[in-house]
């Protein structure tokens, strides 16, 4: 929620409630209202599971929190201190409640770190006796990391060819066994399917920063009397467009260090020949949030020459992921030459030349052209391939 909204849920909550200690009991109520408890949460980065809210009637201490940690002890903390996964109503809730507490409703040191834990699935969560749907969050040296479909707690899972999962699809399993050691919850079994469906992963889109006003005349299109091409000339003839640059989530990226870059050290490692840790890495972002889209990029680019029909479901992944946020783009640009837009053109340019090369023409025709809608001054060579398409020339490596 924005700001303005905020605003609007404070109103809401404290219509009718006069002075601050009927106001704190109208955010108590509010808050126990927006989900049902207890629910997974954060404090100081760690799990925990939220069992309540309290308001004891000391305004100065405002709303508290009893939270059970994953030892089975319970503590009572400020309600403010809280974190919730962003994609649910509580943390709505909860920033309000912060904003009308006069503090800052979205402060980074509350709640889930960049690199978080998440809490651990239980033995009550799995139900053995049918197939468990599940969430692929990342691909180890020798089982998956997989969530719960819902919810953030994690499970391992040991299952025959594992290594073909793919971070974010949705793979249904059907489970054998599942135990504990040192603490980490495991499952083994068949892998029975896989399909990916962003929309019920529980994510919150990335955003979209305006960057002013594109206009083609302004452009390059060649020397006076060339010809155009049909997609050159959509473009012209449509006019100025807004141009919008894409939040990119870099989880493992240290702030105090501006060239230590996560992908950067994947490449390297991929240059080395060193694949295996380059995936390492990569999958590590994706454990982090399944949002940073360049980790798919980069996956799918690991085995592109190896394997174009995995290498696609990397990219997909990626497309589809970002394109939760294109919703309010409208006829918008996503220019290259705003470097946060690159992981997303990186993931359809990957994806169209997977479908190009498995000769799906018609398939690969529409991304190419839609990047080219996208980032018009075409800096992936999106117009050569289209060409290539169009006249149904089979794929080549150059």
């Amino acid at each position: 929620m924005n700001l303005t909204q905020l605003d609007a849920l404070i109103d809401e909550i404290i219509v009718d409630a006069y002075g601050e200690d009927e106001q704190l009991c109208a955010f108590c109520q509010a808050l126990e209202d927006a989900l049902p408890l207890p629910t997974d949460g954060f404090v100081i980065g760690e799990p925990v599971s939220v069992i309540a809210f309290d308001y004891d009637g000391n305004e100065r201490r405002g709303l508290t929190v009893r939270c059970r940690r994953e030892d089975g002890s319970e503590h009572v903390v400020s309600a403010a201190e809280v974190g919730f996964p962003a994609n649910i109503n509580l943390s709505g809730y909860l920033a309000a409640y912060r904003k009308w507490m006069g503090l800052d409703p979205y402060p980074t040191e509350v709640g889930a770190p960049i690199r978080r834990k998440r809490p651990k699935a239980k033995t009550s969560d799995l139900d053995l006796t049918s197939p468990i749907e599940l969430v692929v969050i990342s691909v180890k040296e020798k089982a998956a990391r997989c969530r719960l479909l819902g919810c953030e707690r994690v499970v391992t899972v040991r299952a025959p060819r594992f290594w073909k999962l793919v971070p974010g699809e949705i793979t249904k399993i059907l489970p054998h066994k599942q135990w504990s050691y040192s603490g980490h919850p495991y499952l083994s079994g068949d892998i029975m399917s896989t399909r990916s469906d962003v929309s019920v992963l529980g994510l919150v889109p990335l955003k979209l920063e305006p960057r002013g006003i594109w206009d083609p005349k302004e452009e390059y299109w060649g020397e006076e009397g060339d010809p155009l091409d049909d997609w050159e000339k959509r473009i012209i003839a449509w006019g100025p467009r807004h141009s919008f640059e894409m939040e990119q989530v870099l989880p493992m990226d240290d702030p105090d260090d501006p060239f230590d870059d996560p992908i950067v050290r994947s490449n390297e490692l991929k240059d080395a020949n060193d694949y295996t840790e380059a995936s390492r890495i990569l999958m590590e972002l994706c454990e982090s949030d399944l949002r940073c889209l360049d980790a798919h990029a980069h996956l799918g680019n690991l085995i592109f020459d190896r394997i174009p029909v995995d290498a696609m479901r990397h990219y997909e992944i990626g497309l589809r992921i970002g394109e939760l946020s294109l919703g309010s783009l409208g006829d918008g640009l996503l220019p290259w030459g705003w470097i946060d837009n690159r992981p997303l053109l990186r993931c359809m340019g990957g994806f169209g030349l997977c479908l190009w090369r498995l000769n799906r023409f018609e398939e690969a025709e529409s991304v190419f052209d839609r990047m080219l809608w996208l980032n018009p001054t075409d800096n992936q060579g999106a117009r050569f391939n289209i060409a290539e398409v169009q006249a149904r020339r089979a794929w080549k490596a150059e």
